[in-house]
């Protein structure tokens, strides 16, 4: 069981930035996927980004391509979401997600895959 907890949220106005943080602990080893998903009111969780610690993706939702940055810290124990230009349909609940296997580009999409979550944080963007 990894224990994600995720920090950064806040209110922004259009077209600012935030920096979301999710700090990991419990890993067995280093070699997860994980990344953020998010979900607005009456909608469905959807993957944002995704990374994988032993090295390999990013892999970024075509709507925040150019906009959003995933990176992993050195001790492979943090993930880092550095959001853009921020737009009003970016506000949601942010979740850290992680498994214990790499990410492809398929399957990173698909929330069920991923069997540990963060309590969430929540983003919002006024315009």
């Amino acid at each position: 069981q990894v224990d994600l907890v995720e920090s950064g949220g806040g209110s922004v106005q259009a077209g600012g930035s935030l920096r979301l943080s999710c700090a990991a602990s419990g890993y067995t080893d280093f070699r997860y996927c994980m990344g953020w998903f998010r979900q607005a009111p009456g909608k469905e969780r959807e993957g944002v980004a995704v990374i994988y610690t032993g090295g390999g993706g990013p892999y970024y939702a075509d709507s925040v391509k150019g906009r959003f940055t995933i990176t992993q810290d050195d001790a492979w124990n943090s993930v880092h979401l550095q959001m853009n230009s921020l737009k009003s349909e970016d506000a949601a609940m942010y979740y850290c997600a992680a498994r214990r296997s790499n990410c492809d580009s398929v399957s990173w999409k698909i929330d069920t895959s991923f069997n540990n979550w963060g309590q969430g944080t929540q983003v919002a963007v006024s315009s």
